[in-house]
């Protein structure tokens, strides 16, 4: 069988993480942590980034920083990663869902003013499939209205809107590094924080609500319990790993971009014959080649393909069930206006296989999905 995913290591991972024994500092912020900070803030323009042991700790500590009141609202699409919405029902807030765009399946900009009411605090957007968001727009709405803007870039590490990385355009940007992504360390994220008046803030929320940040720099004496926080930090040898993947992000991310624009072309006459719909990528985007899916025509057709791939000995995968339908999303959230391209997607949205080495494979999955794909006829 042809995996969905299979992780993929630099070769200079276990190198890392020797060295990281060595140093006799296996706890969080050790020299490695330090290293990928550096990195972060030099690949995405951010004045901080701070490692956390996933992205939905980076979306936590986001929410935090916002310090939400109960009742607090906070804009999102419903088709995205449960942890969008707990990291904000976690402080309190409620998640008002509207509905996605049908080219790029990330949030409708055009739709989010009509969600806006007294109690909205902020905006949380979701940079699907590493494509970025109208952020001009959604960013002029936040300005407008006095609101924050989250971005949730769990994807979309080294892609770009308007030359600008994602993660790092918002107040602040969350990044992971599951191994699904394109630069992985197994469970890990960042949080990136692009207000420098708020770097001390997120240190503190970051170390357990103490001010330890400081007091390793020398400029306390001592630390102390400050406000609310958690523990966030990824341990050493989980920074270590990534730290290799980092110096190669890259190169991943040309190898990625290859093997994307072979299905692209490949699956452009599938299109024309109306199977299905290919991704769009905006002209002011540049995406990193996170996923490539397909948009089949209903529930049906996705169910009879991914049978017919997996008969095949291709494993390819559906996505998000919407949030606004799901039994915490009705509870604890609410939407506004017609969901139907959501629930459109979300029927229809197939992922193919799209991991570094699959290339010598990828003859075999199109010839594959060819075969599949005439059951839509």
């Amino acid at each position: 069988m042809i995996p969905f995913n299979q992780p993929y290591m630099t070769g200079r991972e276990l190198e890392n993480i020797r060295q990281a024994h060595l140093n006799r500092h296996l706890s969080g912020d050790g020299p490695f942590t330090r290293r990928c900070h550096a990195d972060l803030q030099r690949m995405t323009g951010s004045p901080c980034a701070l490692l956390t042991h996933s992205c939905t700790a980076a979306l936590e500590m986001a929410a935090l920083m916002c310090d939400f009141a109960p009742g607090d609202e906070v804009i999102m699409p419903s088709y995205t990663f449960v942890s969008t919405a707990n990291a904000f029902v976690l402080r309190g807030a409620t998640p008002v869902f509207v509905d996605i765009r049908a080219d790029t399946l990330n949030l409708d900009e055009r739709l989010v003013e009509a969600a806006i009411t007294p109690r909205t605090r902020a905006i949380c957007v979701v940079h699907y499939a590493g494509v970025a968001c109208a952020m001009d727009a959604i960013c002029d709405i936040a300005a407008r209205h006095g609101l924050v803007v989250v971005e949730d870039a769990a994807q979309g590490i080294l892609s770009r809107h308007r030359g600008r990385h994602l993660g790092s355009i918002g107040s602040y940007g969350a990044l992971s590094f599951h191994e699904t992504k394109n630069v992985i360390c197994g469970e890990g994220g960042a949080l990136l924080v692009n207000d420098p008046a708020q770097v001390e803030h997120a240190e503190v929320v970051r170390e357990k609500g103490t001010n330890r940040s400081r007091y390793f720099r020398g400029q306390v004496d001592k630390y102390t319990w400050i406000e609310p926080g958690s523990s966030y930090l990824p341990g050493e040898i989980t920074a270590a790993f990534l730290s290799a993947q980092l110096d190669d992000a890259e190169a991943l991310t040309r190898r990625r971009l290859a093997i994307w624009d072979t299905y692209h072309a490949w699956a452009a006459p599938h299109e024309r014959a109306g199977r299905l719909r290919r991704p769009t990528v905006p002209d002011d985007c540049t995406h990193n080649a996170h996923m490539y899916y397909l948009v089949l025509p209903g529930l049906n057709a996705r169910t009879r393909v991914i049978e017919a791939l997996r008969v095949r000995d291709v494993n390819a995968v559906f996505h998000y069930v919407p949030l606004h339908s799901s039994p915490a999303g009705r509870r604890l959230g609410r939407h506004v206006g017609d969901m139907a391209v959501t629930d459109s997607v979300a029927d229809g949205l197939l992922r193919m296989p799209l991991w570094i080495g699959l290339e010598d494979q990828l003859p075999h999955v199109l010839e594959a999905a060819d075969a599949a794909l005439r059951l839509v006829d």
